[in-house]
């Protein structure tokens, strides 16, 4: 079953590679589709979206995220999917 989510991430999430590392590990999944960017007031923001299991995954390494950045907030709603979303990117 696929599911969507919007992400709003806060902490040290932006000039640590946080979108760039999204973008790799969105990519090591077959049904990931979506988005990152940097937000206002130095979040990031994303939207995930494809087969359960594997946006779990994804939210799980968002939570965390890669080694240089620190997620002091974490926080997700589920949203209506996109039929638009054909692919994970940066924008």
């Amino acid at each position: 079953m696929e599911v969507a989510y919007k992400v709003t991430i806060r902490g040290r999430v932006t000039g640590v590679g946080f979108r760039y590392s999204a973008l790799d590990k969105a990519g090591e999944f077959k049904t990931i589709r979506g988005y990152v960017r940097n937000a206002d007031y130095g979040e990031v923001e994303a939207w995930v979206q494809g087969d359960r299991k594997e946006v779990d995954m994804m939210l799980e390494w968002l939570k965390a995220g890669p080694c240089m950045a620190r997620v002091d907030h974490f926080s997700f709603v589920e949203e209506k999917r996109d039929p638009s979303m054909t692919s994970f990117d940066i924008i």
